[in-house]
């Protein structure tokens, strides 16, 4: 093999490039995010929140794929974690991120409407009653087979379904909506001081899917207000708070290990 001898000066600059070039940190952004399609990241403005995002059109061309996930393979029992689901996953796919899906009972099932892989796990919830569920109006975060994302009122979501117009693959249903047709949800009191961790996904305006969340307890007038005129989302959709939210994002060192009913991700597929 050739050998050659750089003069000293050059020497000194190609170990000095080499020196540096080594000692540059590689974001995790840069390790875990394709960020042409997706990302994730930290935010400090209006508040401190944590948002990942899907181009919506990255859903429709078989590489990524939004799924719900709530019971294991062949039983009835729910996951519970992200680190089961990650378990359970095949080689072929990378959990991108991941956050809790809705509501659910003492039994971690969900009590909203739930579709998963086009089977109805439970019907659509219509009922009148307390708690954020029922704030109405409540909506309903779903796709249809081909990928494309939606957030729809449950009622109108009921009206589309019986005509033929919505075939949900996916869905999980959820309550209050935050924002509806980029009207903030009407019974929200922007004096409100009931502040509470809360999380939620939106349908943006830049053909985006939106899941958000606070990093600090905020009012639902503040969280509604996040997803209509910082992330421009004419439908948003709060999906739970408090204890409940949960979120699964490596790129920016997020891995709660909290137990919860139906998860919801984006799934990267070997090529």
């Amino acid at each position: 093999m050739p050998s050659f001898t750089l003069p000293s000066p050059l020497w000194s600059i190609a170990l000095l490039s080499l020196s540096i070039s080594a000692c540059q940190p590689m974001s995790a952004d840069d390790a875990n995010s394709d960020t042409a399609n997706w990302s994730c990241q930290s935010q400090t403005a209006p508040f401190a929140y944590s948002t990942c995002s899907i181009k919506a059109q990255a859903l429709t061309d078989g590489r990524y794929s939004l799924q719900l996930f709530w019971q294991q393979p062949d039983s009835t029992q729910p996951l519970l974690t992200f680190d089961a689901l990650l378990a359970e996953l095949p080689a072929s796919q990378t959990l991108s991120f991941a956050m809790n899906a809705g509501m659910y009972n003492e039994n971690y099932a969900p009590i909203g409407y739930t579709v998963i892989e086009g089977t109805e796990k439970r019907a659509l919830n219509l009922k009148e009653g307390g708690g954020n569920f029922h704030l109405l109006p409540n909506g309903v975060l779903w796709w249809n087979k081909a990928g494309n994302v939606q957030i729809t009122e449950s009622h109108t979501l009921k009206k589309q379904m019986n005509d033929g117009t919505a075939q949900p693959w996916y869905a999980t249903q959820s309550g209050p909506m935050l924002v509806i047709n980029d009207e903030i949800h009407p019974q929200f009191n922007p004096d409100s001081t009931s502040l509470k961790i809360r999380n939620g996904a939106g349908v943006c305006s830049d053909g985006s899917i939106q899941f958000v969340t606070s990093e600090m307890p905020v009012t639902f007038y503040q969280f509604a207000a996040l997803f209509k005129d910082t992330l421009q989302c004419p439908n948003a959709l709060f999906l739970d708070g408090g204890i409940a939210s949960a979120l699964y994002a490596p790129s920016i060192e997020q891995h709660d290990k909290k137990e919860m009913g139906v998860m919801i991700g984006v799934i990267e597929h070997e090529e």
